[in-house]
């Protein structure tokens, strides 16, 4: 056998021993910042289905990159109301709850160390008084005071 027949060793399947391309992963491809790789692997693994096609994991990774920044947005602007530089839960829970969609979509998750809305219930309200009407009647005259009543026996 001649020797400049033989395949190098160590060149992983490649025929010859050049240079290695710099390989492109299929995130890169579709330009997201989420794993499409590792989504496409956690849906074969899961059995979710018997086959999984090759725009699958794409698709849901865009879906959920696109979910995960609409709610950091809106928790960092959260943030910013709050005067914070740092997200925390409390700043997700008020960007997911006041958001109608979002508060939709997550109507059934509770965000640990987020609370509650703040919101008061109108009735427990002091009721408003029309002060207008007052200023406008002549002001009454100051009752004397009444001395103590003698006790009664």
């Amino acid at each position: 056998m001649d020797a400049s027949t033989k395949t190098k060793k160590g060149a992983g399947g490649r025929k010859g021993g050049g240079p290695r391309k710099k390989s492109v992963t299929r995130s890169i491809r579709a330009g997201l910042q989420f794993p499409v790789g590792r989504i496409g692997r956690y849906l074969k693994k899961g059995r979710y289905a018997q086959r999984v096609g090759t725009g699958a994991p794409v698709y849901l990774a865009a879906v959920l990159e696109y979910l995960a920044a609409e709610v950091l947005e809106l928790a960092g602007n959260a943030a910013r109301d709050n005067k914070k530089n740092r997200i925390i839960p409390r700043h997700v829970l008020l960007a997911v709850r006041n958001d109608e969609e979002l508060g939709k979509l997550l109507a059934g998750v509770t965000i640990a160390h987020g609370g509650v809305l703040p919101n008061i219930n109108p009735v427990l309200l002091p009721k408003k008084t029309e002060r207008s009407n007052t200023v406008s009647k002549e002001p009454k005259s100051p009752k004397p005071k009444a001395g103590k009543s003698p006790k009664k026996a």
